[in-house]
């Protein structure tokens, strides 16, 4: 759902769905996830510190561990990155990350590995694929 725009009506419906009071802060981290797609906590802090000054990092980690509590966010690490990435969790998908430019992508699998509960007696609580290469904008880009 990455680059989607809601406006704050939508945003807020989104939140309460999941039992989440809507204040300011919430709506605005909650559209960063819908706009950028796999921010981290610096890329949201930079994005909303200057529309609300009294932000705080430590509001943005507790904000995003209520949305992964509530289901309405995921975090994942990508190999090599140190940083927690985020994203509004919406219908299972891979990651695809750009050797070149750095860029991450989701990824949609026909794949109904996503949907198993259970693999080999395994509990599966959650599936998280990854692939690494380079995205489509710098093979066709003349810079080396």
């Amino acid at each position: 759902m990455s680059g989607k725009v809601l406006n704050m009506d939508e945003l807020k419906k989104i939140l309460i769905n999941k039992g989440v009071k809507p204040s300011i802060q919430r709506l605005k981290i909650l559209e960063i996830l819908l706009k950028k797609g796999h921010p981290s906590v610096d890329d949201i802090y930079r994005a909303l510190i200057d529309e609300i000054p009294t932000l705080s990092k430590t509001t943005i980690y507790n904000t995003l561990n209520l949305f992964l509590e509530k289901g309405i966010a995921q975090a994942f690490t990508i190999a090599g990155d140190n940083e927690l990435r985020y994203e509004y969790l919406n219908s299972p998908h891979a990651h695809f990350k750009c050797t070149k430019c750095g860029k991450i992508y989701d990824i949609e699998l026909n794949c109904d590995v996503f949907i198993k509960k259970e693999i080999n007696g395994f509990r599966i609580n959650k599936a998280l694929v990854y692939f690494e290469g380079i995205c489509n904008e710098c093979q066709n880009s003349k810079i080396s």
